[in-house]
């Protein structure tokens, strides 16, 4: 009831303590002002260079791995924090400072990729056969994944080579900011090319319409025309970006001994090359009425939701915590702390839950703090912000979610546990910092609860009358996504392969929007629309590149662990503890594929991904049409 009147109101106080004194951002004292980024980025430069020196004149042994996590942890406190500032703070003097504070730290990050005294000392630790048997083997992962770093940024090469390197990667760092700022400005159009019973749907400039999405759930075709021709229409200056930001990734590839970017970007994934990811996926959802469900589906109500189902899960509880003053960047964003029934306090979650002028469209998790084991034997807790963009509350409701708002809400908090119960000792491996094709099983398997009616019956209530949701409407609903999935999937695989061919072989042969073109023809059903350039606004081309065929691979593997551990029961504490134990605490300091296998207790083999995939197609009809 505490979530369920707090994220109604948005008045009810609580207070646990914090493990920090709190004066700015996320309670870190040196961010009360934008300015404060400097001090905090300088203070971390400082001590990288302290913990360089100390990695290199400490004797080689498991207090080495330390030591480079402890580096890690150093600049990814402020590159973190500010990568999720930079996009989301409502005051541009703060972004700017944030923007600012990424571009340093990740030069410092690739210099120190390129610095030939570290490698040489990590180089020693892992060419030593007695040593590496003394190591534990997550100590070895993340040795392992640190020399991963070192050989993709070309360290093995002669100076020249390795300061082109260097600069590639600066530069990459410049344009995939540059290409995601822009993946979410408006486009602007006369006012008067427009119906004029339309213009209301519409933010406005002047004489100009500004459209700054493709309105995909507004129930006017025309609007959604509209939206779609003249929000992905080409502007020339990010098709310039674009085309250089994959040139600069297949250069560097190619620099660094990699035939393409994706052969670069697949090493150590479940999928290991873009080959398997061929082989593997080239053997209309929410079709309800979305009204009908709002009304049951209250903010509240599916946080208590999310509540009860991790207590029942994994003895979990989600308490709400008083923020201090200048601890956020909105008053509307809410704190959980995350509670374990024996062990205590787990991490925090930050949930920036609204729609506000110049916040980004879309559903993210931002890791703020990785967990790790501290020098004195304390557990670092971690820390993480999930954004969605969900409707206020009104003078006569509370926020209201559409069925697709609620499957996002799990989804992202899927992605949140996975941060708060990862139990690493390292934190260059905590929670998400996995391969990015298994770090969306979580979320994706989150989705399967949140289309269960056992789920969804203990807390789908309607928010006047107490009414729940009716069990017909339930299965209607989960049927419905359905209708739609075999498209969806084929829309998939054609986003998945659009992905790879840009990150493929180059130079490209045509322009990103006549490949755009001719990928659409070939894998997807509904034709190309002229004048428009969706690759544009794929900001995933940035964060996924070479990898969005993720998704698919998650899905499988979050199918299977379903239907295998959860759907006989999905509040069983056992399936819970044993997903805990073999998937959730590893992050990324296990092989992925030994965690699938170790938690459904069997090898996998192709077919099983792809009969995984498609089973997920199989339509109930009769359970769709009862009462249309």
């Amino acid at each position: 009831t505490m979530l369920l009147l707090f994220f109604r109101k948005g008045r009810v106080r609580t207070g646990r303590g914090m493990d920090m004194f709190c004066l700015g951002l996320f309670g870190v004292p040196e961010l009360s002002s934008p300015e404060g980024f400097h001090v905090a980025q300088e203070k971390a430069l400082r001590q990288a260079e302290s913990l360089v020196e100390s990695a290199c004149a400490t004797p080689l042994g498991p207090q080495t791995v330390c030591i480079f996590d402890q580096l890690s942890d150093a600049l990814c406190k402020v590159a973190d924090l500010a990568d999720f500032v930079k996009i989301a703070h409502p005051d541009p003097a703060y972004r700017e400072a944030a923007e600012e504070a990424c571009r340093n730290i990740g030069t410092m990050v690739e210099k120190l990729n390129t610095n030939v005294e570290l490698y040489q000392t990590l180089q020693k630790l892992l060419s030593d056969e007695k040593l590496v048997a003394s190591l534990d083997p997550e100590t070895r992962k993340v040795a392992e994944l640190f020399m991963f770093d070192f050989e993709i940024s070309g360290i093995h090469l002669d100076e020249e080579k390795r300061k082109r390197a260097v600069d590639l990667n600066v530069k990459i760092l410049d344009l995939s900011s540059a290409f995601i700022m822009q993946t979410h400005f408006p486009n602007k159009i006369d006012k008067h090319l427009l119906p004029e019973h339309i213009l209301y749907n519409f933010a406005h400039d002047g004489n100009h319409a500004l459209v700054s999405s493709l309105h995909a759930e507004s129930s006017d075709d025309l609007v959604r025309e509209v939206a779609y021709k003249v929000f992905l229409y080409p502007n020339p200056d990010q098709l310039n970006c674009l085309d250089e930001l994959l040139s600069s990734r297949d250069h560097l590839a190619k620099l660094v001994g990699y035939p393409t970017f994706a052969h670069r970007a697949l090493q150590g994934t479940i999928a290991k090359s873009p080959e398997l990811f061929l082989n593997l996926f080239f053997s209309c959802r929410y079709n309800i009425e979305p009204s009908l469900y709002c009304p049951f589906f209250s903010l509240g109500a599916c946080m208590e939701g999310l509540n009860l189902l991790f207590r029942q899960l994994l003895g979990i509880s989600l308490y709400v915590e008083q923020p201090e003053k200048g601890e956020v960047w909105c008053e509307d964003v809410r704190k959980l702390a995350v509670v374990h029934e024996n062990e205590g306090l787990l991490g925090y979650i930050y949930c920036d839950f609204f729609q506000r002028a110049d916040k980004p469209h879309q559903d993210c998790h931002f890791t703020i703090r990785g967990g790790r084991l501290k020098e004195n034997g304390e557990y670092q807790l971690p820390v993480v912000v999930l954004m969605l963009n969900l409707p206020h509350s009104t003078s006569i409701a509370p926020p209201l979610l559409t069925p697709g708002m609620l499957e996002n809400l799990f989804h992202e908090m899927g992605h949140a546990m996975h941060s708060m119960l990862g139990r690493t000792r390292y934190q260059h491996v905590t929670g998400t910092r996995c391969p990015t094709d298994f770090a969306e099983v979580p979320s994706i398997l989150m989705e399967y609860f949140a289309s269960d009616y056992r789920v969804v019956n203990q807390f789908a209530k309607h928010y006047q009358t107490g009414q729940a949701l009716p069990k017909n409407m339930v299965s209607r609903l989960c049927e419905s996504k359905k209708v739609c999935a075999a498209a969806d999937m084929q829309l998939q695989v054609f986003y998945a392969t659009l992905d790879q061919i840009y990150h493929g072989k180059h130079p490209l042969k045509r322009s990103t929007t006549e490949i755009l073109k001719e990928t659409q023809e070939k894998f997807y059903g509904l034709p190309y629309v002229p004048n428009t350039a969706w690759q544009l606004r794929f900001s995933h081309l940035v964060g996924y590149g070479a990898k969005y065929y993720s998704y698919l691979m998650s899905r499988a593997v979050a199918s299977m662990v379903w239907k295998e551990c959860f759907m006989q029961d999905p509040f069983s504490r056992a399936m819970g503890e044993r997903y805990r134990r073999e998937m959730l605490a590893h992050g990324g300091g296990k092989e992925p594929m030994l965690m699938v296998q170790d938690m459904l207790q069997k090898c996998l083999s192709v077919e099983d991904f792809v009969g995984a995939l498609v089973s997920d197609l199989d339509m109930n009809f009769e359970t769709y049409f009862m009462d249309s």
